[in-house]
């Protein structure tokens, strides 16, 4: 055998041994399930209720357990010890984000930024300013229950416009009545569409547009493909006629772009060119001048924030649905203390929230018992190797808040899947507070998220589904429909919508209102907030009722 031969001989047999080590897990890491080359555990991941064969490992490995991803290593935190340790103690290392090449790489430009500037965000998005947003959500609660009282059979699609205005309206604001009396009538109807960020109706087209757009990232972000190009990397040198979802993804990440840079580019004139009042995207002009970043990247934060926003909220209020058609004597004890502390002249408002402490265990028992980041979004990754419970977590390892898990876990939610708005009795803490408390035992849940990357919009997402559930408490009975034989027809809790935000699927609900009084007062409250506030041919905002958006 000559020199070269021996040599290439060599390097098969080495080339072997190394791609024969992938997928294997390093002896030093935290335990997990047993492995098999190139895919490690890929080939164990369900295609459905991933959450569940998590749980399973957590049960069985233990609160800090690996799942090899072909090359990638992925850390399942699944109690609230590891989380507070590992993702707040030491967020510092913790809070890169693992590279997601089919999702950030193709189907987004790059650009979906998932709290990549995240400093920017809490700046933008903290107490003061969801205290500043608080007409948006009253108006829009004041609709959604109007919309509900008329075609109760459609209530989910009213919840999403709820979810979905308030978030569009938070970020990009409204400017139309004084910005149209500069306007000469020849191009009034063209202002008029510059300026519409109220979403009016479910039918609205770039509503639709929109959950047709995030519908189709969540598709190609959760395919079996997807999952491989993720944690095999070579595999990504292979064309797209080999792998026709690359193409797939480009095509996507072009529409997704042109909707978001629709939204972004004319609420980014309207600021330059007006004085427009609260929104996310005012900051967020001043801040594009510091740092110069592009206007994709801009309306990228932007279409982000309609993301978080509108699914979270939308899925987490027909949670809540659901369990009060399951829990019928937890429905009638919130409506005890509404008729107590609010009465029947009246629908809840914000300033009633520290008097509704059974209302308020209903929202936060919302998130815990049926959370909409059920594997906690995107995981995290470490920037360095770190030690745990004797286990070495290696640099660039994903860590996944496994949150389906912590809140299942009976040892701190006696009986998990029965819904307790009970466990919250002597909670009087904000969302944020709660999360940031240096005790995680009295952390109410873990639905958004931990360290550096906590969600930042939490403190309108409080607001918001606060106001929904005293709201549609306060209004109406939620019943079971029954089918021709009389028998109910119960929904099933277990069984959830899959993506990176879940929800129930969908099921039928009869809702009715609580008596004839409480529907006419539904009628007066939306007339007179449409009389006040809204332009009676746009059904936009005509001014900004200040002094409303104050910290109640």
């Amino acid at each position: 055998m000559d020199n070269v031969t021996f040599l290439v001989c060599i390097l098969i047999i080495v080339g072997f041994w190394r791609l024969s080590r992938i997928g294997r897990r390093p002896k030093d890491c935290p335990l997990g399930p047993p492995t098999i080359p190139i895919l490690g555990n890929i080939h164990l991941i369900p295609k459905h209720d991933v959450h569940l064969q998590f749980q399973k490992w957590a049960q069985e490995y233990g609160p800090v357990c690996s799942v090899m991803l072909g090359s990638k290593v992925l850390i399942l935190l699944s109690s609230g010890n590891a989380i507070k340790d590992i993702l707040d103690k030491r967020s510092s290392v913790s809070s890169d984000r693992m590279d997601l090449y089919m999702g950030q790489t193709l189907a987004s430009g790059g650009l979906r930024v998932l709290m990549m500037i995240r400093r920017t965000l809490h700046r933008l998005l903290n107490i003061n300013a969801a205290c500043s947003f608080e007409p948006y959500q009253v108006l829009e609660a004041q609709q959604m229950m109007y919309d509900i009282l008329t075609e109760p059979t459609r209530f989910t699609e009213h919840i999403r416009r709820y979810a979905n205005s308030i978030t569009t309206t938070t970020t990009f604001g409204y400017e139309i009545w004084n910005y149209l009396s500069t306007c000469t009538c020849s191009h009034r109807e063209s202002k008029l569409k510059l300026v519409r960020y109220r979403v009016i109706t479910c039918e609205d087209p770039y509503f639709q547009e929109f959950f047709k757009v995030f519908g189709e990232f969540v598709l190609i972000a959760q395919t079996g493909v997807a999952l491989i190009l993720d944690y095999l990397p070579l595999l990504r040198l292979l064309p797209s006629w080999v792998l026709p979802l690359k193409r797939r993804a480009k095509t996507h990440h072009e529409r997704e772009k042109a909707l978001y840079r629709y939204h972004w580019d004319k609420a980014k004139k309207i600021i330059l060119s007006s004085k427009p009042n609260p929104s996310f995207s005012i900051g967020l002009v001043d801040e594009q001048r510091k740092y110069r970043f592009s206007d994709d990247f801009a309306s990228y934060i932007t279409g982000t924030l309609l993301e978080a926003g509108s699914d979270t909220t939308s899925n987490t209020l027909n949670g809540f649905i659901c369990a009060m058609l399951l829990f019928p004597d937890v429905q009638r004890r919130a409506q005890e203390e509404l008729d107590r502390v609010v009465g029947s002249s009246r629908s809840p408002s914000p300033k009633d929230q520290g008097q509704l402490q059974y209302v308020r265990g209903c929202v936060k028992e919302s998130l815990r018992w049926m959370p909409t980041t059920i594997l906690g979004a995107i995981p995290h990754a470490l920037t360095q190797d770190e030690y745990y419970m004797g286990f070495r977590l290696p640099k660039g390892a994903g860590l996944l808040n496994n949150v389906y898990t912590i809140h299942g876990d009976a040892a701190r939610y006696p009986n998990p899947r029965q819904f307790d708005p009970q466990r919250y009795k002597d909670d009087d803490q904000s969302f944020f507070d709660a999360a940031t408390n240096p005790d995680v035992s009295k952390r109410d849940h873990f639905s958004f998220g931990a360290g550096r990357r906590i969600c930042p919009g939490m403190h309108v997402a409080e607001r918001s589904l606060f106001l929904a559930i005293a709201k549609l408490l306060w209004a109406f009975e939620f019943r079971c429909p029954v089918d021709d034989e009389g028998i109910e027809l119960v929904p099933d809790p277990t069984k959830v919508t899959q993506g990176f935000v879940c929800g129930p699927v969908p099921f039928e609900a009869v809702i009715t209102p609580r008596d004839t009084h409480r529907a006419a007062i539904i009628h007066r409250e939306w007339n007179m907030a449409k009389e006040r506030n809204l332009d009676s041919r746009t059904m936009q905002w005509k001014t900004f009722p200040g002094g409303i958006g104050t910290c109640t």
